[in-house]
């Protein structure tokens, strides 16, 4: 079940569930069903022979129109994808991921017999997680030590049979419970905070209890999952790895195969922190309206990337259309954002140009920067979201335009409105629902994550093995403010990722400028004397000490660092007694 989950024939989890119509029927009775039935989509037939289909979504094109003016052959998708009930699971997924569909009839000869949907897939896949859970909980209670598992917030989830023997404590006592509320002093705690395993370590969790004990962080794509730890049995810890291991990987096959078949757009946010997860939260739920969506923050916090997110989310037919107002001058702005006809003046191309709103016709037109829109294209900008009509430069007539506005800016644009450099009327047109996104400093355990995912990347792109990077780098670049956010995070990890020769990253590849600045931020205050000659000497040490540390005792890169003469380093440390 785990490994050959897509190499099962499709018959194996197709549905039967069908419901067919003929083409000559009346197109409400498809409204009709479609609406009452909660179902998703209706089979077309002709002599009883499949034309086409008609789904939820055809019947939102038409919403609009009378219903019993409607054919159903001007509904029905036509050209649908058929298969054989033998064609294996793994062909469906790409045939739908390609054609971007979410059903596909299936044939025996030249029979339908039943059709397998985007759920029937998914379904499948966690049923297979269900019975992967149940295979490691018949693993754990088979081996001789007792093995207890808790999740990241320190409840137990797994407590074997033998865990309830050795400490006469039944499963239903302490599963969903605080493991600290039994072992205050337990190791798996301990783990949480080191993130690192121990191994055959003596051990006594409360008074009476003498163990063994190995105890592993679960860490998966950088994030701890939680901790798994046996005790007693030392002779069979080996054996317990080699099980554990083979569960995981399991497990890790159909979580990749449930991650490809999910269809979330906001899986591309990166971070768990509470501050990203609650903007997240927000942008889902106003993502299938049609209200106007204003994304503020510093810049280089991923507003961009938000906005596409909200759009893919929508389902909306149309595209996602980025403009940067910045960058547009304002003798440009109509013939840019409208358009402009055969001819509307020199130097224009002859076939004429489709404008932004034209371009992002039932989709989303993204204002990136829209506090640097000069003042005066705003009044046309607020003209055409008012009246949701343009004309083209050169164009005698006006085209209605069903465009979902998402805008974003780094500027405080309250403030502007007070000065008079952005028109308060647009501001309430394009900040229906405002959303703040943190900066990158506000959201530190975050860090970590886009770390971990720019390498990965980038060391991809670049052809070069996956590099390892030191906890010591890790944890200076989780200290750093990150003036420049996420942009900036990624412009570093890049830099040391092609800059290093070795397989691990380390302190030595920073950018001399991050280095720098650590060195700069020395707090003279911290030096306590009002005797000049003193502070000075205060400060030089301090300094050669920070300067020693960041490059790891290395006295040329400090002296570089420090920029004075290696020999003056020297005498310096001398002086002031600095040498180990």
């Amino acid at each position: 079940m785990f490994l050959q989950a897509y190499s099962i024939p499709v018959k194996e989890i197709m549905s039967r569930d069908m419901y067919f119509i003929d083409v000559g029927d009346k197109f409400h009775k498809v409204f009709n069903y479609l609406m009452k039935n909660s179902k998703r989509e209706v089979l077309v037939l002709e002599d009883n022979k499949l034309i086409g289909i008609i789904t939820i979504n055809d019947i939102y094109k038409v919403v609009d129109k009378d219903m019993y003016s409607i054919s159903i052959r001007d509904v029905i998708t036509k050209n649908v994808i058929k298969v054989n009930v033998e064609e294996i699971l793994a062909n469906i997924r790409v045939l739908m991921l390609k054609n971007k569909i979410g059903r596909i009839p299936i044939f025996y000869e030249e029979d339908i017999v039943g059709i397998v949907r985007e759920e029937n897939i998914r379904d499948y896949f966690y049923k297979g997680v269900e019975e992967a859970e149940e295979a490691i909980d018949h693993i754990f209670d088979s081996i001789n030590e007792a093995v207890c598992v808790v999740d990241n917030k320190g409840r137990v989830i797994i407590w074997n049979k033998n865990a309830e023997t050795l400490y006469k404590i039944k499963e239903e006592e302490i599963k969903g419970k605080f493991l600290e509320n039994h072992f205050p002093n337990a190791i798996d705690l301990k783990i949480f905070e080191t993130k690192k395993g121990v191994r055959n370590v003596y051990h006594s969790p409360k008074d009476g209890y003498h163990v063994i004990i190995s105890a592993s962080p679960i860490i998966i794509n950088g994030k701890l999952y939680g901790v798994v730890s046996t005790e007693k049995d030392i002779s069979e810890v080996e054996e317990l790895q080699k099980e554990l291991r083979k569960a995981r990987e399991r497990l890790s096959v159909l979580e990749r195969q449930i991650e490809i078949n999910s269809s979330d757009p906001f899986d591309r946010i990166i971070g768990h922190s509470k501050k990203i997860i609650d903007k997240v939260d927000i942008a889902k739920q106003i993502a299938p309206t049609n209200v106007s969506v204003l994304i503020t923050g510093e810049s280089g916090t991923g507003k961009e990337e938000f906005a596409k997110a909200i759009h893919n989310y929508s389902n909306l037919s149309g595209k996602f259309v980025p403009v940067n107002c910045s960058a547009i001058p304002s003798e440009l702005f109509e013939s840019e954002f409208f358009g402009y006809e055969e001819g509307a003046f020199t130097g224009a191309r002859k076939e004429g140009k489709v404008g932004f709103f034209e371009q992002a016709k039932d989709g989303t037109l993204f204002l990136d920067e829209i506090g640097d829109m000069p003042i005066s294209m705003q009044a046309k900008l607020l003209r055409v979201l008012q009246d949701k009509k343009i004309k083209k430069v050169g164009g005698e007539k006006y085209i209605p335009v069903n465009v979902r506005i998402i805008s974003a800016t780094n500027r405080d644009l309250t403030k502007m409105i007070e000065e008079n450099e952005f028109r308060d009327e647009l501001y309430y047109r394009i900040n229906v629902v405002e959303i703040m996104l943190p900066p990158l400093r506000e959201r530190k355990e975050d860090i970590v994550l886009f770390i971990d995912y720019f390498l990965k990347q980038i060391c991809i792109e670049n052809n070069k093995e996956i590099l390892k990077i030191d906890n010591d780098v890790v944890n200076f670049l989780i200290d750093y403010p990150w003036k420049g956010n996420i942009r900036e995070l990624k412009n570093v990890v890049e830099h040391m990722a092609i800059m290093c020769r070795e397989d691990t990253i380390t302190l030595d590849l920073i950018p001399k400028y991050i280095m720098e600045g650590r060195i700069d931020k020395i707090d003279i205050r911290s030096l306590h004397s009002m005797n000049l000659n003193q502070s000075v000497e205060n400060l030089e040490i301090t300094m050669i000490k920070e300067a020693l540390k960041i490059n790891k005792g290395n006295r040329q890169e400090a002296a570089k660092l420090l920029n004075i003469p290696r020999t003056t380093l020297h005498s310096k440390m001398k002086k002031y007694n600095l040498y180990d």
